[in-house]
């Protein structure tokens, strides 16, 4: 009985020490799996925000040869290194830099001299329209500074005037629809503190978003060297803007009444958008809609548009042409474009 017993005693035992032996077996398989697929999502999540590196460089614009692109892209943006025609496309400006983003296919249909650095023009004001959504209350009662209005002849304002009572959303719609400077100004004044706090402010969200390309000295794209971008930096730019509704939806408006105080007047005033597409002077492709974006003219930039558009499908493209020699060659190349995209 008892050899019996221990006998039964040793078999219970190795039954114990093989469950426990195949436990182990199984757990270190189950932590390797695990291991396995954290590594590989790490791998997968690696940071890249900075999709192109970025080199300080002079003022003056330079040559595609002077950009360095990087083969690697974030996910979920078209990418084009090189320029790429499309057949059928033959514009009327020589040294315009112009683009065509398939959005949904993440392709780039046609480039143009899109890494080149230029002028941007009021496109810049993209910029500032995205920090006036992010750290602006739209709600908030403006005060025109002297400053702001003390802007250079002939600029494109929206008229105000130094103690001009104004909410920033007011100065925000002034700013996409009429391309108001003065509206610029004071946005920029009201987030930044100053203008150049707001300018650095403007190049670190440039930074975060990929356009290492660029970089703005004011919050308007009046004229200055050492502000400059590129055709494809303006397409991130522009691809960002659209993750706000707010934006989206002025950017559609053709006209827009603004209403403020100076002292004890009530002064109410309408604007046209600067967009001629908007305005009926310029008529897109049959089957394109124009949803809307940003102009920008000025005599060293030239004539510029970066727009939103949707074929008869409702599928969304992004459209640059920057440096046109008039407006009328610029919305007769812009719709060179737009036809494709049907």
């Amino acid at each position: 009985m008892r050899k019996t017993r221990r006998k039964r005693t040793r078999r219970k035992v190795k039954r114990i020490i093989g469950s426990i032996f195949l436990m182990l077996i199984f757990a270190g398989v189950v932590y390797a799996g695990v291991w396995g697929i954290l590594k590989l999502r790490i791998a997968s999540s690696l940071d890249m925000s900075y999709p192109y590196e970025y080199v300080e460089q002079s003022a003056d614009l330079a040559t595609d040869s002077d950009i360095q692109i990087a083969p690697s892209f974030a996910s979920g943006l078209c990418v084009i290194n090189d320029d790429k025609g499309l057949e059928g496309i033959a514009l009327t400006g020589i040294d315009e830099k112009v683009a065509l983003f398939d959005v949904d296919r993440q392709e780039t249909m046609y480039a143009q001299k899109v890494h080149t650095r230029v002028y941007p023009a009021s496109i810049t004001k993209v910029m500032t329209a995205i920090l006036a959504i992010k750290y602006a209350d739209m709600n908030e009662m403006v005060t025109i500074s002297q400053n702001a209005v003390n802007l250079e002849e002939g600029s494109q304002n929206c008229g105000f005037q130094a103690g001009d009572m104004v909410t920033m959303d007011e100065l925000f719609h002034g700013l996409l629809i009429y391309s108001g400077n003065d509206a610029a100004m004071a946005i920029a004044e009201n987030i930044g503190g100053s203008v150049d706090n707001f300018m650095k402010m403007v190049n670190e969200e440039l930074r975060s978003i990929g356009a290492t390309n660029s970089h703005f000295v004011n919050p308007h794209g009046l004229h200055n060297e050492n502000h400059y971008t590129t055709v494809y930096d303006i397409y991130l730019m522009l691809n960002e803007a659209l993750k706000y509704p707010h934006f989206v939806d002025a950017m559609q408006i053709g006209v827009y009444s603004m209403t403020y105080t100076r002292g004890d007047e009530v002064i109410v005033r309408t604007f046209e958008s600067t967009n001629r597409y908007h305005t009926g002077e310029a008529t897109a492709p049959v089957g394109v809609k124009v949803l809307g974006g940003k102009t920008g003219t000025t005599s060293q930039a030239g004539a510029c548009l970066a727009i939103l558009n949707q074929n008869e499908y409702g599928e969304p493209f992004i459209s640059i042409v920057l440096g046109a020699p008039t407006k009328a060659v610029l919305y007769q190349d812009m719709n060179q474009l737009l036809d494709k995209i049907n």
